[in-house]
């Protein structure tokens, strides 16, 4: 017989992640190889997405879905994650009765999907159509306002039960999807080491050191990449920014996430003249303002020398550096300033950086991200001459 211990034990902390979808199926005619995969998840999906998505997609999915017997309906989710857009939503479901969601289109499209499937104890499918997020793998949704200002995220209880990847289809969406995929991806090397490099944590590391190796293929690859749809090196890009940046924030968590970059991201939202730019393109614009924040607070040289590098890099594959660049250039110092307060809210993820950030600092940056090499050495930007970036 066993008897019981009267001897305490130390409290656990426990910490769920949730690391990647169930299943993924990739190739250049995945979509059309998953038929049995589908309908093992549901009889009576509900297809949600954009006009453009779901048209793209129709000739591919609609037969597939008839050959398995599975009654579907389709939902337009507007043109934004937001609580009206689901709400709707929700109506849809239980007016059809779906047993599955199918999220088509691109990272908003996803993200409804998947907190749709969330929210109605559903089983979710993705299905990209560009590579421009990581949406498809992840489990988290960012919500909007009806007018496409960031509100916040929501974590979800699991990743997809199934992401389908099918290059022909990612192929169909514009070159400019990919470059803003590529701009989102990389920001996980500089945020997921600026916040998370000295952990001591074991997934956290291997977050970290994917992060590193996901910058590195995306230097290497992405020129040549862009120049051939379609190809080898192009499908290895796509793996890069849908399933491997999805994957690093998978296995380090939120902090190997975001950090300033998507933080700027989310204060950009705030002002409609930047609804015309992507996700990625805001983030990637957003790295460069984190790194100026690293030299002007913390006189960083390596962040000078990673600045110049990515510069280099943006101007290869038309990526912004700056405002102008984000089609900005009328911005007033009000309207900058209200982006500079909704990144510091005390509950943004910039307050990840190991030191202070205040709406002023970040100002300076956000107009300062192209300040050449020369001008660093003779420390323009650094705190005592913030006023004088801002006033010029």
């Amino acid at each position: 017989m066993i008897k019981s211990s009267n001897i305490s034990q130390p409290p656990t902390t426990l910490l769920s992640l949730n690391i990647a979808p169930a299943q993924v199926i990739r190739g250049k005619n995945a979509l059309a190889e998953s038929g049995e995969a589908i309908a093992r998840l549901g009889n009576n999906p509900l297809i949600v997405g954009g006009d453009r998505s779901l048209s793209t997609i129709q000739p591919y999915l609609q037969p597939l879905l008839k050959i398995h017997n599975l009654k579907f309906t389709q939902a337009n989710y507007g043109s934004d994650c937001s609580e009206t857009s689901l709400a709707n939503l929700r109506q849809t479901v239980a007016t059809h009765k779906a047993d599955l969601i199918i999220g088509i289109g691109g990272g908003k499209a996803l993200d409804t999907s998947k907190l749709l499937a969330h929210q109605c104890h559903l089983p979710i499918i993705t299905i990209p159509t560009s590579a421009a997020t990581c949406a498809a793998w992840t489990a988290l949704s960012n919500i909007y306002s009806d007018q496409g200002a960031f509100l916040y995220d929501v974590s979800l209880a699991r990743c997809p039960e199934l992401l389908i990847l099918d290059y022909g289809i990612i192929k169909t969406g514009p070159p400019r999807t990919l470059i803003a995929g590529i701009g989102d991806a990389i920001a996980k090397w500089y945020e997921a080491s600026v916040s998370s490099g000295h952990s001591e944590q074991t997934m956290i590391i291997a977050a970290v050191q994917q992060a590193r190796v996901l910058r590195d293929i995306l230097f290497q690859k992405s020129t040549a990449a862009l120049q051939q749809p379609g190809g080898e090196i192009w499908q290895e890009v796509v793996d890069a920014t849908v399933l491997l940046a999805g994957l690093i924030g998978g296995i380090g968590g939120a902090q190997c996430r975001t950090v300033a970059a998507h933080a700027i991201h989310n204060g950009l939202t705030h002002l409609s003249a930047s609804h015309g730019k992507l996700h990625g393109e805001k983030v990637a614009y957003g790295i460069l303002v984190q790194l100026r924040l690293e030299e002007m607070v913390q006189g960083n040289q390596l962040a000078v020398t990673a600045r110049q590098q990515l510069l280099k890099f943006y101007d290869e594959i038309g990526l912004p550096k700056s405002l102008n660049d984000l089609g900005l250039k009328e911005i007033t110092l009000s309207e900058l300033w209200r982006v500079a307060e909704v990144a510091c809210n005390p509950n943004s993820d910039i307050h990840r950086l190991p030191f202070k950030v205040v709406p002023e600092q970040l100002v300076a940056a956000m107009v300062s991200t192209t300040v050449s090499l020369e001008l660093e050495k003779q420390n323009l930007g650094t705190n005592s001459d913030i006023d004088t970036i801002v006033n010029n």
